[in-house]
């Protein structure tokens, strides 16, 4: 499918569709489940092959029957409440929005969101999300392949701060932290725990902590909630925009910030010259 056209009206529908979301998400405390269905559409993405990726198939009958993706079938049908209503929106964008409005009513960061996602009916095979039984072998495997890097394993998985797991759909049982609705730095404080009484710890949330790679992040994002904040929201973005080109205004770069300074110069000169002259003339006269 063809990407959207990105014009006033569809800035106007996001707008609209951010709140309508916000209101939805906040009735019905699902921000977990929101989150996940924005992740498990994104985090299919190769980047050798570029194929998958936030791209809105995780609606796809085909894909939402994954094993992996067990109970997202309630956030596709709540998304559609608000697809309905902004009809302009691509499934892509909405449910990478979703995501985004999910961390920020549960007092996350705010996260950069740039539209513009186009849909795809092609779904990917099963197998390319984590697993949360392995290490962090599987976790490399996982995020490299999506081109993300240690730093953004660790700073998503952070995102743990949120929900539960529910026997039914990952065979684990209970929250990760004591307040499953606040985003906040507590999974990794807790993490650093020995002991986290009656709170999750997956093999792949102890792998952040067992590897010497992962566990310097640990330690900066346990003490440092500003810390944690700031690259979860970086990490957030590259997730949401895999494979996504937004197409939007240049980068201000140093070299046309000193471009725009040379031309302010010159004009000034100009205008000084020209009064100069102007002035002479004057006199002549």
């Amino acid at each position: 499918m063809a990407a959207p056209v990105v014009d006033a009206d569809y800035l106007k529908e996001i707008d609209k569709a951010r709140r309508d979301l916000r209101a939805l998400i906040s009735s019905r405390n699902c921000a977990p489940i929101m989150l996940r269905l924005a992740w498990h559409d994104a985090g299919t993405y190769d980047a050798k092959t570029k194929t998958g990726g936030p791209n809105g198939s995780i609606r796809n009958d085909e894909e939402f029957s994954h094993g992996c993706n067990n109970g997202l079938k309630k956030a596709i049908d709540w998304c559609e409440e608000v697809k309905t209503k902004h009809q302009k929106i691509t499934y892509a964008d909405l449910y990478q929005l979703a995501g985004v409005v999910a961390v920020e009513v549960t007092g996350g960061p705010t996260i950069d969101f740039v539209p513009g996602r186009k849909d795809s009916k092609v779904s990917t095979k099963e197998g390319r999300l984590p697993d949360a039984k392995q290490g962090p072998p599987h976790l490399r495997d996982i995020f490299y392949r999506m081109g993300l890097t240690d730093k953004d394993i660790v700073a998503l998985s952070g995102a743990h701060t949120l929900g539960r797991a529910h026997p039914e759909r990952s065979g684990f049982d209970g929250p990760w932290t004591k307040e499953p609705l606040k985003f906040d730095n507590s999974y990794f404080q807790l993490l650093l725990e020995e002991e986290s009484e009656g709170l999750l710890k997956l093999p792949t949330d102890k792998a952040l902590v067992e590897d010497p790679a992962f566990r310097p992040y640990v330690e900066l994002y346990a003490k440092d909630e500003d810390a944690f904040l700031g690259d979860y929201a970086a990490s957030h973005k590259k997730l949401s925009e895999l494979g996504f080109n937004p197409v939007g205004p240049k980068p201000v770069t140093q070299s046309s910030i000193l471009a725009q300074s040379a031309v302010g110069v010159v004009v000034a000169a100009a205008v000084v010259v020209f009064s100069f002259l102007y002035e002479a003339r004057k006199q002549l006269k």
